[in-house]
């Protein structure tokens, strides 16, 4: 499929089949989320993958998601780690030993995980599959954290229900984008 065609079709699916995914493209949906851009190459990203029996353990910290995403073979949770960034930042080629995380303009570890996330999605739609990008309501965190035994320093940024998509009504999504002129602005505001 053509860049232009995965960028096009890229959209979130609320209606999944249960059918399983083939290893192989699990592995390259992966393999393209660990490709996204990096500050410093610090690459405080990691991926946290449920299927089968975990899956049910899961949707508990997710109830505001549609019963039809439940049926997803998968779930990754993208979770960034602003510990590695300010570990990165402290050697002595980047030359802030302090550690200070008021450097930081905004807090690249977030959206670094979050390009991550959208290599996950562009990837799903390479592979004619269907996703949806949701969030983890931060009530959840601490008993989703406890549950998966994630670690403290690991934020997830929200999950990705992965499945091929059981949508039966197709509709053009461009029509609801907002206008270019509204949101491209050239040399000023």
């Amino acid at each position: 499929m053509e860049f232009q065609q995965v960028v096009a079709r890229r959209h979130m699916v609320r209606e999944l089949k249960s059918d399983p995914l083939d290893d192989k493209v699990v592995e390259r949906i992966l393999a393209n989320a660990r490709r996204g851009p990096s500050a410093g190459f610090s690459q405080g990203q990691a991926f946290l993958v449920l299927r089968d029996e975990d899956l049910a353990g899961f949707w508990q910290f997710a109830e505001h998601v549609a019963d039809g995403v439940k049926n997803a073979p998968l779930v990754i949770v993208p979770l960034s780690c602003k510990r590695v960034y300010l570990d990165r930042y402290a050697e002595p080629d980047k030359g802030w030993t302090d550690r200070d995380e008021a450097r930081w303009p905004v807090p690249f570890w977030h959206i670094d995980t979050g390009m991550a996330t959208l290599l996950i999605l562009q990837t799903v739609v390479d592979e004619g599959l269907g996703a949806l990008y949701f969030g983890i309501q931060p009530p959840q965190v601490q008993p989703f954290r406890a549950a998966f035994g994630v670690p403290e320093d690991h934020e997830p940024i929200g999950a990705v229900a992965i499945g091929h998509s059981a949508e039966t009504s197709v509709w053009d999504r461009s029509e609801r984008r907002r206008p270019v002129a509204d949101v491209v602005h050239y040399g000023r505001w």
